[in-house]
């Protein structure tokens, strides 16, 4: 079973290297790995909450998307898509708001920060507080949460809101009484997963002091790493590489022997021009060949969106389906589906009526079985077996599933049902989109009605 790995970038500035080391460089390295799927977005929804300047965030997720793309993000393995793209993710949002405390966000830590910036100048605790930034651990848990995203690679500053996600998804889990979200866990690399910027503190935007990783060319990397802020000791005299900057960026690039190598120059008092030409040179022969293919996906900005819209496409298949169960739970269904009261459902029944199975063997002698709704029409063939018995286990599991606990995938003209991360059965091909969703509801009802006979 394939670990599902979701991560993104808020689309408000241009990408640093700690943007680099800290998400993207992790995410696309766990990404070629057979056993991870991974999920890439831009989170321009979060942007909104940091920016009003529509310029500034178009021109943003331009520059992060063909960040990844140079990075080596193959869109043909991942699923990378735009957060905007995905209706899924507000109305989540929504349903988690509705029962996320407000204790809970109270002590979120972006939120707090700003109520201390605010009472320590005298003013209104929620002076110049929006409800996006209070709201903000919301939006990433549906971020998370409507993929069942099991790891989120994020910096220390950021586990807390992974908690959160892990407090609201099991919250819901329990109210409705079955496990409809994944619990996602925190994936840090612990020796650089955050980067010191120029003045020694993370680095930033907020604070102003980053590394660019693209923009400006190797000309502004070399000026910038040239500003990092060090000590007054001069060349002869020994470093403290653990209190150094220059160590801390230079092993987040280097392997152990460069690292070693570089570990003792300093103790051994080389001048800080030359280990920051050093550092510059190090990260430049890992950032080159990046940067020419960025350059060329910066000049083609249509072949960028059609790569994220057919990413949208993949992640709407899962996300999709999964909301349309949680409308279900929630009571959100169409009015054709709502249950009769007690004293009609006799009269309403129809036991001869029902979904069923029908087991038949292919041509190649594998076993296989169809399932019908009660009006006789095929929701689902299953995949082929060798053995009858594995086709009868089964088939036996998805007459106890539920459309609650179904994990459909949908295609451009049909669906497909997964369980334990496996493709299971498939429906036929429909004329459209819309019958398709029709067919989905069919198919829902048609599960719950034979759990509900199991």
């Amino acid at each position: 079973m394939n670990t599902r790995v979701l991560t993104g970038i808020t689309t408000t500035g241009t990408p640093h290297l700690g943007n680099y080391v800290g998400a993207i460089r992790p995410a696309v390295e766990a990404s070629r790995r057979d056993d991870v799927d991974a999920f890439f977005f831009l989170a321009d929804y979060h942007a909104l909450i940091k920016s009003d300047d529509a310029a500034r965030i178009e021109r943003s997720r331009l520059e992060i998307a063909a960040s990844w793309l140079a990075a080596g993000l193959d869109p043909q393995r991942v699923t990378f898509y735009r957060q905007s793209d995905i209706p899924e993710i507000p109305e989540l949002t929504w349903f988690l708001t509705c029962i996320a405390s407000k204790g809970m966000l109270n002590r979120a830590h972006a939120y707090k920060a700003a109520v201390d910036k605010n009472t320590a100048a005298g003013e209104d605790p929620d002076a110049g507080i929006t409800a996006g930034l209070y709201m903000y651990p919301v939006l990433m848990a549906a971020d998370i949460l409507a993929f069942d995203a099991s790891q989120v690679p994020v910096g220390r500053d950021q586990i807390q809101h992974i908690e959160m996600a892990r407090d609201l998804g099991q919250r819901f889990n329990h109210l409705h009484g079955h496990e409809f979200f994944v619990l996602p866990e925190a994936l840090i690399e612990e020796q650089v997963a955050t980067l010191p910027g120029l003045d020694g503190r993370k680095m930033s935007k907020s604070y102003d002091n980053t590394i660019p990783l693209f923009a400006g060319g190797k000309k502004q990397l070399r000026e910038t790493i040239m500003r990092i802020v060090t000590d007054s000791r001069a060349p002869g005299e020994p470093k403290d590489p653990d209190a150094s900057a220059l160590f801390t960026l230079f092993r987040a690039f280097a392997g152990e022997a460069e690292t070693a190598a570089f570990r003792q120059a300093l103790l051994g008092g080389i001048g800080w021009g030359e280990a920051k030409q050093a550092l510059y040179e190090r990260i430049e022969a890992d950032v080159a060949p990046m940067r020419e293919r960025y350059e060329a996906l910066m000049a083609d900005p249509a072949a960028i969106e059609a790569i994220l819209r057919q990413g949208a496409q993949k992640a709407r298949a899962i996300a999709t389906p999964k909301l349309a169960a949680l409308r279900e739970v929630l009571g959100l269904r169409a009015m054709t589906t709502a249950p009769v009261r007690a004293g009609q459902a006799a009269a309403a029944a129809k036991p001869d009526k029902a979904p069923r199975f029908a087991s038949f063997r292919d041509a190649d002698g594998s076993f296989r079985f169809r399932l019908f709704s009660a009006d006789g029409e095929e929701l689902l063939l299953s995949r082929p077996f060798a053995d009858p018995k594995a086709a009868g286990a089964l088939q036996k599991r998805l007459g106890a599933l539920g459309a609650v606990a179904a994990v459909l995938q949908l295609r451009a003209q049909g669906m497909s049902l997964e369980l334990d991360g496996e493709t299971v059965a498939s429906t036929p091909d429909y004329r459209d989109e819309q019958a398709r969703d029709e067919a989905l509801a069919q198919l829902r009802a048609a599960l719950d009605q034979l759990a509900a006979q199991a």
